[in-house]
C-alpha cells in the first residue's frame, strides 16, 4: 500500500526483454533505501514492483506482460524519469490517499495550461473508467495522488501546484504525453458491493438505501 507522496524521481538505467516480461534496473535518485530489503515493493510510477536484487544506488524488478501491456512500461525506454515511493509503514504519515500500485490503465494528456504558478492539466481516461472519476475524488497519476478539480465525462482536469510540479516528473508532462492512472480504491470496491450477484453472497450487497444513510449518495 502507498499513498501517493513521491519520495524521490528515478532513471530506468536498464530494460531487459524477458519474452513478454521485462526486466528493470531503475538508479532510485535520493530515495532512502537503507531500511529496503529483498521482497520489498516501491511504486515505479504508480506501479507496484517487487524489489528482486538490490544495488547501492538502486534496485532491479521484473514487470509481468500484463503489467506491460496496461501501464506506460509498454513505451518506457532507457533515462526515463519514474517517481519513487517505498510501501507505507504503521508509522507512516498518509498525506495523499490509499493507493494500491495497481494501475487502472492508461490516460492522455491533452492540454497543459499555465495558472499562476501551478499547472493544470486536462487528460483523457479510457472510457470504461470515467465512472471512477470524482469531482474534488482523488486519483493518481505515475504514482503521484492528486485532486480531481473537474469532469467532462471521462476527461478529467488537475491543478499542480509548484511544489508537487518540482518533486515530481509532471513537472515535464506536455500535451500527447501518456500516463498511468489509479483510480481511487473505494470506488472500486463501492461499484463491486452494489453491483455483486453472485449465489454465495450473504449480505444481499448494498443499496442505494444504505448509501445514502452513510451520506456517500444524496
Amino acid at each position: 500500500m502507498f499513498t501517493g507522496i513521491i519520495e524521490a524521481v528515478g532513471t530506468l538505467r536498464k530494460l531487459e526483454r524477458k519474452g513478454d516480461d521485462i526486466r528493470l534496473t531503475v538508479a532510485s535518485g535520493k530515495l532512502d533505501l537503507n531500511d529496503v530489503r529483498l521482497g520489498d515493493s516501491i511504486a515505479t510510477n504508480g506501479v507496484c514492483l517487487t524489489v528482486v536484487q538490490q544495488l547501492a544506488d538502486g534496485y532491479v524488478a521484473d514487470v509481468s506482460a500484463e503489467t506491460v501491456s496496461l501501464t506506460g512500461f509498454a513505451h518506457y525506454k532507457v533515462g526515463t524519469k519514474v517517481n519513487l515511493e517505498k510501501a507505507v509503514t504503521p508509522t507512516t504519515r498518509l498525506g495523499g490517499h490509499m493507493v494500491s500500485g495497481h494501475v487502472d490503465g492508461i490516460a492522455m494528456v491533452e492540454q497543459r495550461l499555465v495558472r499562476g504558478q501551478a499547472i493544470e492539466f486536462w487528460l483523457a481516461s479510457p472510457a470504461e473508467l470515467g465512472r471512477y472519476i470524482a469531482h474534488k475524488g482523488s486519483i493518481t497519476i505515475d504514482g503521484v495522488s492528486l485532486t480531481v478539480n473537474e469532469v467532462d465525462g471521462s476527461r478529467f482536469r488537475l491543478t499542480i501546484v509548484p511544489h508537487t510540479a518540482g518533486e515530481t516528473t509532471l513537472i515535464d508532462l506536455q500535451a500527447g504525453d501518456m500516463v498511468n492512472i489509479e483510480v481511487d480504491l473505494i470506488a472500486r470496491y463501492l461499484e463491486r458491493l452494489m453491483n455483486y450477484d453472485g449465489k454465495d453472497s450473504k449480505s444481499g450487497g448494498v443499496t442505494m438505501e444504505m448509501l445514502a444513510r452513510a451520506g456517500f449518495v444524496r
